[in-house]
């Protein structure tokens, strides 16, 4: 018997259940998406799968009640041996929505069951047959279809979105998966440089495909923060890039987060940062990136509680993945709040040692608790880890120099400064390195290289970074603070 026609007894079966009076036992405001199986048991196919419970999580995440539960947390339960009510409880959700996947060609089927978690009943199943080029539709459909079995009344907004997703074009919709794929397994520089092929090749096959330009536009930002490519190129083409995608979808929370970061990092323009912040949030409520970049840009703005706020959302919607370790470590480096620094450094690195922002958040709390050689290793640990990144570069070279070991200090800052001729290298970062040497016109000389050019790494950490206390009280600084605007 294929697995096709055992899909459809299984979906027969489900659905005569259904028929026959299965119901809630109470209202449903919370789901988890279990990772839909690859029916096709061929490991080539994994992206697609992956692809569309993401596509779905990512509808399901605009219907305004629902608690959707984010990927990052309910990927660990591919293939798990663990009952529903289990991971029901570990998610904290009211109901599981899995199913499957099967890819023939260029159709799809997907068998989509609800199952309420308490009672570990099936309240509604269904199998939709489609051609590849309709699965936008198709995941809008689903989504509906699941708001409709669990009382939720669509506003007449979400209904018009959810009516008139578009037809994409086969070949770009498979490129903009393996992009995805790439984008989320491998947060690297080489992943995201696959990433970046992957939707580039997708736009070509498909100019009106709005979502491929968000995650174009995503990896050019992602390279200019991380310091591969000039901060003007980054912003240049990442906002050609978000802007051509609104105007082909005006909706897309996605492209409105990127837009905030933006405004925030490359423009600074704050206030308008803000804006789009709220403005992801409000058309995709359970969208975790965006409460991440929001929480972190309130942590940035001074706004302590707020930010605490975002992050309790953040450990709703993703309760098994550690993303908010991460922007939790924002949040005490803004507000030198040294031993909860440490302490979160020390979880991130006991979850993922090969991470060096946990490596490098945990150097900065050992630095600020007087602990230099404990934060000397771990900044070792991130430089090691983060595939050239200049950010723990400058705070080992700074480190190196507090603890007098000024010609260790001076080797990396001539390494950085024989590199910036031939690749881009922040400027703010040697800055810090003049800095912390002593050198305080080299250290603003260079800070005013980063103003000219509107480095990221200027708007994001001169307001709190501590490898520049020595500054503060020079009157240059609190002129280039002037001139910036930054919020208080």
């Amino acid at each position: 018997m294929t697995c096709a026609i055992v899909l459809l007894l299984g979906a027969f079966f489900w659905a005569g259940r259904t028929h026959h009076g299965a119901s809630t036992k109470k209202r449903i405001e919370s789901l988890a998406v279990l990772p839909l199986e690859n029916l096709s048991r061929d490991p080539e196919q994994e992206y697609f799968s992956d692809g569309m419970t993401g596509t779905l999580i990512s509808d399901l995440s605009k219907i305004r009640p629902l608690r959707i539960i984010s990927r990052t947390s309910t990927v660990q339960y591919k293939g798990t041996k663990k009952s529903l009510p289990e991971i029901a409880r570990e998610l904290n959700v009211d109901a599981i929505i899995e199913g499957s996947v099967l890819r023939s060609g260029n159709r799809v089927r997907i068998n989509v069951e609800l199952i309420e978690a308490q009672s570990d009943k099936h309240i509604w199943v269904e199998s939709y047959d489609r051609e590849l080029g309709d699965i936008l539709k198709l995941h809008s459909e689903v989504a509906q279809a699941i708001a409709n079995q669990v009382q939720i009344q669509l506003a007449p907004e979400q209904q018009a979105k959810l009516h008139s997703a578009p037809t994409v074009n086969q070949a770009a919709y498979e490129d903009y998966l393996k992009g995805r794929f790439y984008w989320s397994a491998s947060p690297t520089y080489q992943g995201t440089g696959q990433a970046c092929q992957f939707f580039e090749s997708s736009i070509q096959k498909d100019p009106s495909f709005a979502l491929a330009y968000v995650g174009l536009a995503d990896c050019y930002l992602t390279v200019g923060t991380q310091r591969h490519i000039p901060p003007q190129d980054a912003y240049r083409h990442g906002s050609e890039l978000i802007h051509k995608a609104l105007q082909l979808d005006e909706t897309l929370g996605e492209a409105y987060n990127t837009l905030g970061d933006l405004s925030w990092q490359y423009e600074w323009n704050w206030t308008n940062a803000e804006h789009e912040f709220r403005r992801a949030l409000e058309l995709n409520p359970n969208y975790l990136d965006a409460h991440g970049e929001f929480a972190s840009f309130l942590s940035w703005s001074g706004r302590r509680e707020e930010a605490l706020l975002e992050l309790s959302k953040m450990r709703e919607l993703d309760p098994a993945f550690p993303l908010h370790f991460t922007i939790q470590a924002h949040l005490h480096a803004h507000f030198r709040e040294y031993p909860e620094l440490v302490d979160i450094g020390q979880k991130g690195v006991a979850f993922s040692p090969g991470d060096w922002l946990s490596h490098y958040y945990l150097g900065s709390g050992f630095f600020g608790l007087g602990q230099k050689r404990e934060a000397i290793s771990e900044f070792k640990k991130a430089v090691e880890f983060s595939e050239g990144d200049t950010d723990p570069v400058a705070a080992l070279a700074f480190a190196y120099a507090a603890v007098g070991k000024f010609s260790d200090a001076q080797k990396i800052l001539g390494e950085l400064q024989r590199q910036s001729k031939t690749r881009y290298v922040s400027p703010y970062m040697i800055g810090v390195i003049w800095a912390g040497l002593g050198h305080k016109d080299r250290a603003f000389e260079f800070l005013e290289k980063s103003y000219d050019e509107k480095s990221t790494d200027l708007a994001y950490f001169i307001k709190d970074d501590w490898r520049l206390d020595g500054l503060r009280s020079d009157p240059r600084f609190a002129e280039l603070l002037r001139r910036m605007a930054l919020p208080h």
